[in-house]
């Protein structure tokens, strides 16, 4: 039995995960994020209904770079006062069970290559779509995380006049085009022409996006999840168009792009830091 933790800049999620199955989530809406203190105590306050005698260890992602063998976070993002903290040093005080820590998209990858989309492919790429753009990079089966934890920040990559998360991310959406990216989902679902063309324009954003990590990892797939992901519909066909003059055709051809189906992915992804049964 192991906790799997989500810590978002918005909600802290926990579950308790037996046998690969999430069995008890608790949530809370994130507050007080200037108080150091007050936020560590509203993690703990979630993870402690949750802790049961069998619980080997807990698993925390974290939108922010870490130091992983130690357990430091550094400058969480959307969380100010969190700009480095001894997360594991303090949880394990706490609770006197094993904590680990990763990047949360790393634990969506890890949640994918366990229990999701990816469990036939040994080396993938997972995109988390939403408030930013991040990846997960699974290699030989192995999360590769990087000498900083710093791995898979494609996203930054610069891309026309600003970078790849300004034209996939919510972003695209709410500064560019003054929607949000579910009411451009709802519009399109309603037969939206303007909200249509949209979605195609980001598919083409998308597709670059693909290309570069294409041309980096060559992967065998590449999992799409956020929430953003959840339009797949509205987008796919101009994603697929944006990769057809990619150099090597054939690596297209054999490349799957795959929508995550599981919305607590990276709770059991998060669990299996520390789950090495």
């Amino acid at each position: 039995m192991y906790i799997g933790v989500d810590l978002g800049g918005t909600n802290i999620r926990a579950g308790l995960i037996e046998d690969g199955v999430l069995t008890l989530v608790k949530q809370v809406l994130l507050t007080d994020k200037e108080s150091l203190r007050k936020t560590i105590s509203q993690l703990i306050s979630v993870i402690a209904p949750l802790i049961r005698p069998e619980v080997k260890g807990i698993g925390i992602g974290v939108p922010s770079v870490v130091d992983i063998e130690n357990g430091i976070v550094y400058d969480v993002v959307n969380i100010p006062s969190w700009q480095k903290v001894e997360l594991k040093k303090i949880l394990e005080t706490e609770f006197n069970i094993p904590v680990s820590i990763n990047n949360d998209v790393n634990c969506f990858a890890l949640g994918e290559h366990r229990y999701g989309q990816a469990k036939s492919f040994s080396s993938f790429v997972a995109i988390a779509l939403g408030t930013g753009l991040g990846a997960g990079i699974i290699i030989n089966n192995t999360l590769y995380s990087g000498n900083n934890c710093g791995a898979g920040e494609i996203g930054s990559l610069p891309y026309l006049d600003n970078n790849f998360e300004f034209y996939t991310s919510s972003t695209f959406f709410e500064t560019i085009n003054s929607i949000t990216a579910l009411d451009a989902h709802n519009e399109a679902l309603q037969g939206s022409q303007k909200a249509l063309q949209l979605w195609k324009e980001y598919g083409t954003h998308l597709g670059n996006v693909l290309k570069a990590v294409v041309y980096t990892y060559d992967p065998e797939a590449i999992v799409l999840g956020g929430s953003i992901a959840k339009a797949f519909t509205f987008f796919k066909e101009s994603m697929h168009e944006s990769l057809s003059d990619f150099q090597f055709p054939e690596t297209i051809k054999k490349l799957q792009i795959l929508r995550s189906q599981a919305d607590n992915i990276a709770l059991l992804g998060a669990a299996a830091l520390v789950n090495n049964d």
